[in-house]
């Protein structure tokens, strides 16, 4: 066998291990998305037998949320430096000690408790997996970052039915219990089969439209580095903006009393404001491999500046025609359709600015901005109660969306030609 027939076969091995590990991962996704969006059909039962109030019990949601946010970066150095197998068949333990233990919380500290550790679990496996799979497809980081983490936007929509079934006919405590094993089980077994690239098993070339650095930053250097700073700020604006919008939709709803108006689009009829909300989860799920898949060919600060500036145009468009049922379903479907996408082109910015060593831990810091924008969320409760609170928030969000558009083309792509004109190595594409 010649030698590049021994290099041919197994570049043909790497494709099909890479297209593997990214399913294996997508997996551990879905099985973890419902300790975040599976959770509210909980509340109520709970509050039903224990009376300890839903404003006590969804702290429980706020200590998941921040954990599982703020403890990414920490997650991610441990994943580059033990592997995914490790560190997430431990998550797999983490996920199912944290509903088992929701089965048996009597008290609000156990419920708590089963947050952080539910936190811990998620956290370790978003990071780990869409960490993977930067670093299995260089060429690809836009579509392979979109389809991991739409794996988690859209996971619990398999299992929202069972779950409520279950608690319907044997309660929640056999539903936290049996579906917390069964998630858990699922990751820890699928954990064992995943693993980080060799040298070698990765020698495609880099998507034409971007370029990507050959070297490799730690955390350490990236907190010096200018772009680094900017994406975080484009990502708080325009995680702020999505977030208030979204929270928004219901009062915008109810003003114009087109909220329970029956909407029919593609043979498919519903209530405007839940065809809204289910559109918004859908198009949340589908955007995110979209938009990376068009950021591999047209590069990432066009299609940042694309989607933010279409976000931007769709908030205007409902603020003009909400009292339109069938125009507020649209639109909104248009408006989360450009959301979601940052939590596909982010990260594949993040890797290919700072290299694929380091790309899980890096992108744990970046991924911090969703916890910065949560906590600015609450700020919108501070403005003025009453009919139309709405129409404000909303030109707020489109504002924000509007100013990291400009951020990404007159600010960020200067600042990535500077860096890959500093001496770092950069792999040859178009600018």
């Amino acid at each position: 066998m010649t030698t590049s027939s021994a290099a041919d076969i197994r570049l043909v091995a790497s494709s099909g291990a890479r297209w593997r590990q990214l399913v294996l991962g997508i997996v551990c996704m879905v099985m973890v998305a419902n300790l975040q969006l599976g959770w509210t059909p909980f509340v109520d039962p709970i509050d039903q037998k224990y009376h300890w109030g839903r404003y006590a019990i969804q702290w429980a949601f706020t200590i998941f949320v921040l954990t599982q946010t703020w403890l990414v970066p920490l997650h991610g150095y441990l994943v580059d430096r033990f592997g995914p197998r490790v560190m997430l068949g431990g998550a797999g333990i983490f996920v199912a000690a944290a509903w088992v233990l929701n089965s048996y919380a009597d008290s609000l500290v156990l419920l708590y408790v089963a947050a952080v550790i539910g936190g811990l679990g998620v956290g370790i496996v978003y990071g780990g997996a869409v960490g993977n799979a930067l670093k299995w497809f260089p060429d690809r980081r836009g579509l392979a970052a979109g389809l991991t983490a739409s794996g988690y936007g859209a996971g619990a929509a398999f299992t929202v039915l069972p779950i409520q079934g279950m608690i319907q006919t044997q309660g929640y405590e056999a539903a936290f219990f049996w579906f917390g094993l069964g998630q858990g089980l699922v990751v820890l077994l699928v954990a064992q089969l995943l693993r980080a690239p060799e040298p070698g098993d990765v020698s495609m070339p880099a998507a034409e439209a971007v370029q990507q650095s050959r070297h490799d930053y730690a955390l350490p250097e990236i907190i010096k580095s200018p772009p680094f700073w900017v994406m975080y700020a484009m990502f708080v604006l325009v995680g702020v903006g999505g977030l208030m919008a979204q929270a928004q939709l219901g009062p915008m709803a109810k003003d114009f009393h087109t909220d329970n108006v029956p909407v029919t689009i593609l043979w498919v009829t519903l209530p405007a404001l839940t065809f809204a909300l289910a559109l918004d989860r859908g198009m949340n799920g589908l955007t995110r491999p979209f938009f990376g898949w068009v950021s591999d060919h047209i590069g990432r600060e066009n299609t940042m500046f694309i989607a933010f500036l279409l976000e931007a145009f769709a908030i205007y468009g409902l603020l003009s025609f909400a009292h339109d049922p069938v125009r507020f379903v649209i639109l909104s479907g248009v408006v989360f359709l450009a959301w979601g996408e940052i939590y596909a082109l982010f990260p594949a910015m993040c890797a290919d600015l700072y290299g694929k060593k380091f790309a899980t831990a890096n992108y744990g810091l970046l991924y911090t901005a969703k916890g910065m924008a949560s906590l600015v969320i609450p700020v919108a409760n501070l403005l003025p109660a009453g009919p139309g609170t709405w129409k404000l928030v909303f030109m707020i969000a489109a504002v924000l969306d509007v100013i990291a558009a400009v951020l990404a083309l007159a600010v960020l792509k200067p600042l990535r030609k500077r860096l890959f004109s500093s001496g770092k190595q950069v792999s040859p594409a178009s600018s």
